[in-house]
């Protein structure tokens, strides 16, 4: 296999699971790369619950950790036109799955096609990398044609539409509040008081606590005029869920969910269809009980082609982030902070 290439060591420092279902920071091979793939050399990275869940819950030995990352491209192969070598990337790539492929990792290979190319001085490094998972998940969920198909911005809805997303402080939320409002929508949301002003800053017309759910859903529905028939949920537990769909108006509705679907939630509404969306499935390949699903690799592949555009003209901006010290050797602290409960309305990033 011909590719255009410049000078990458044979091994690399990797973050992987062990057997025990922890982490630990190695040396491993630099991945190979196929001829539709790029490798990247990683610059920053970004943390997500699905990182150490993947490693306490799935624990598959050997495996790179981490979905997140930005960096600058080293190697191309044969059949790749774009990005070329040195272009500065961003991408999100199934961690915990494979022993050549994961984020947190001094080099990590993709798919040519699932990277978007960050445009200079308009994002830092670490804000490229938490535009990975959170905003994929929001692109997906909100525009999909068989997720929720809205209107795909730069387009439009062409009249007062309300959504409503549950988790706006969530980093779902935040992609998914600026998404929705940039496409058009009127967007209804919850979050902790604190998070309010971030929230409107990012378009949320209407933010409310969702610690008073009775009167934050008679207000949603007065302000609305009872109107909402999609929704997203950004934490998806059942009372999540059950609140949630009490949001929605008379008639069909659907409610995109990013864990599990729960029952009591569909029961009380069995008119409004419910479905379960896992981000991996936007790298084209089967695994675990998930068939492959070229569909939703297209479909992401088309519109990160507009993330440079959407960067640029401040329409879709980062998370606020908090750096951690030490590059791969502080992720072990950054599970340690996130799996207790410290991480609220930012997202934990990492410099390599």
């Amino acid at each position: 296999m011909t590719t255009l290439t410049i000078q990458v060591p044979r091994m690399m420092k990797a973050v992987v699971t062990t057997a025990e279902k922890t982490i630990a920071l190695e040396e491993v091979p630099v991945p190979e790369i196929d001829d539709d793939e790029i490798l990247v050399k990683t610059t920053a990275l970004a943390q997500n619950p699905t990182d150490w869940k993947y490693v306490k819950f799935i624990g598959n030995p050997s495996t790179i950790v981490g979905v997140d990352f930005a960096g600058v491209v080293v190697k191309v192969g044969s059949a790749v036109t774009a990005p070329s070598v040195g272009t500065k990337v961003a991408g999100f790539v199934h961690g915990g799955q494979y022993k050549d492929r994961g984020a947190f990792a001094e080099y990590v290979k993709t798919a040519a096609e699932l990277v978007w190319e960050v445009p200079e001085s308009s994002t830092s490094d670490v804000e490229a990398a938490a535009m990975g998972c959170g905003a994929w998940t929001a692109v997906q969920t909100l525009f999909h044609p068989t997720r929720l198909g809205l209107v795909e911005p730069p387009d439009r809805t062409p009249g007062e539409e309300w959504v409503f997303i549950y988790g706006g402080s969530t980093s779902v939320g935040m992609y998914a509040i600026q998404l929705a409002h940039f496409a058009g929508y009127k967007v209804a949301t919850v979050a902790s008081p604190n998070h309010h002003d971030l929230l409107r800053s990012y378009g949320a017309d209407l933010i409310l606590d969702y610690r008073d759910p009775t009167a934050a859903i008679a207000k949603i529905k007065e302000t609305t005029g009872n109107s909402i028939h999609h929704a997203l949920d950004a934490v998806s537990s059942p009372d999540t869920q059950i609140f949630t769909v009490k949001t929605f108006a008379p008639g069909r509705a659907k409610l995109l969910v990013i864990v599990h679907i729960s029952p009591e939630a569909q029961a009380l509404r069995p008119d409004v269809e419910f479905e379960h969306f896992i981000l991996y499935t936007t790298h084209g390949r089967a695994f675990g009980t998930y068939p492959a699903r070229p569909d939703d690799k297209k479909h992401m592949t088309r519109f990160l082609k507009k993330f440079p555009e959407l960067v640029k003209s401040g329409a879709l901006k980062s998370n606020p982030t908090k750096l951690f010290e030490g590059g791969l050797e502080g992720i072990s602290d950054g599970f340690e902070y996130m799996i207790a409960g410290k991480v609220s309305g930012e997202k934990i990033v990492y410099e390599v």
